[in-house]
């Protein structure tokens, strides 16, 4: 599976068999040590959030940081409601083989729409003065691939050098990349007309 297409995938524990949800967990441990060494953004989020030590790194500084697979476990660890690794192991070792544990229900946190653009660094400058969006990161020499961000809301730039779409269906179908809800007409005018200011207009 392409790496851009991947999941990331949330522990759950299931019932019976201690030592194989213990296998389980190294395997997803040793998986997310994958993911960052690929370099795949997401896992990024999910590192700064449970690991304390990369709480004040954006998303490309922590794909910069060295991450071993004891930093993963010990992600999984938390991940898991346990302080540490060993806890964890600890605690699923001596869960009975008969305990049915509910599977806690999967909740999405965030979403951030993908846009093609020609050009990035004015693709960039754009949300930055006009809408008032801070360039949270941009990877690459010269910059490929970028994010802005405003009020929560995340927009993942992709250079890329060629139409996107085939001949005139954007014209004629109308077709949008993303949407971004404002509370009124009158808001999204104001913005517009330069109300660029993250303290002036919120999504």
């Amino acid at each position: 599976m392409p790496k851009g297409y991947a999941h990331l995938r949330s522990v759950t524990r299931t019932a019976g068999a201690p030592v194989s949800n213990l296998e389980n967990l190294r395997k997803q441990a040793k998986q997310y040590v994958r993911w960052h060494r690929d370099g795949y953004y997401p896992v990024a989020a999910q590192i700064r959030a449970m690991l304390p030590r990369f709480h004040h790194l954006a998303d490309v500084q922590v794909l910069e940081q060295p991450f071993k697979l004891s930093d993963a476990q010990e992600l999984v660890a938390r991940q898991s409601g346990f302080e540490n690794w060993p806890a964890l192991k600890a605690g699923v070792q001596a869960m009975p083989d008969d305990i049915t544990t509910p599977i806690p229900p999967i909740v999405l946190g965030t979403v951030e729409a993908q846009l093609f653009v020609a050009d990035l660094a004015v693709a960039c400058e754009f949300y930055e003065s006009m809408l008032g969006f801070t360039v949270t990161f941009t990877h690459g020499e010269p910059a490929f691939y970028g994010q802005v961000e405003r009020d929560g809301v995340r927009l993942n730039l992709r250079w890329v050098g060629e139409p996107v779409f085939a001949g005139d269906i954007r014209e004629r179908e109308h077709l949008l990349s993303a949407t971004i809800g404002l509370d009124s007409g009158a808001t999204l005018r104001r913005l517009f007309r330069g109300g660029n200011d993250p303290g002036d207009v919120h999504a």
